[in-house]
């Protein structure tokens, strides 16, 4: 009886561990879709300019605080690789704000599908279709990063499977 008991608990452990990453997950996503972001023009792919590749940096002139509130979003809840402009990294130099919110910028923008949508930042960015790379600061292209958003399908399968193991293994004893 004892060992029934300590099957029930751990397929339990396993439900409430799935049910909590997936609901992690959707709560990630829907915070992310609700963060408002103007734009003039539908969403367009790489597909409408020269050459079909665009970026997106920061647009120059705008305020540092709107410009500096744009990066942290960007770095973090955007989920955008900071890595390279942080200290030592590719495009670390030249250090400025400008430069920084650039490579930040594109990153997301390629990440999230390449449409004006994703390059306003609050009116503190714009798409271009010069390539802003630089001595070792290559910036991302279409097709060059994959997003990093969570995707629960292959885990959810894992879980659901030693569910479906835990469960024959009860149902057994």
């Amino acid at each position: 009886m004892r060992k029934k008991g300590l099957v029930v608990l751990v397929v339990l452990l396993m439900v409430e561990c799935h049910l909590v990453s997936t609901i992690e997950g959707a709560m990630q996503e829907k915070a992310e879709s609700i963060i408002p972001i103007s734009t003039n023009s539908p969403p367009e792919g790489n597909t409408t300019f020269l050459d079909g590749i665009t970026w997106c940096v920061a647009r120059p002139g705008v305020s540092a605080v709107d410009l500096q509130n744009a990066l942290d979003w960007a770095c973090g809840q955007g989920m955008a690789d900071c890595t390279p402009i942080q200290s030592g990294g590719s495009c670390f130099e030249p250090d400025t704000l400008l430069s920084h919110a650039s490579y930040a910028f594109n990153y997301y923008y390629q990440q999230n599908g390449n449409s004006d949508i994703a390059c306003n930042f609050g009116g503190t960015a714009t798409v271009i279709t010069r390539d802003p790379s630089y001595g070792s600061c290559a910036y991302s292209t279409s097709g060059s990063i994959t997003s990093s958003a969570p995707s629960m399908s292959r885990h959810s399968l894992s879980w659901w499977k030693l569910f479906g193991i835990l469960l024959l293994l009860f149902m057994r004893s």
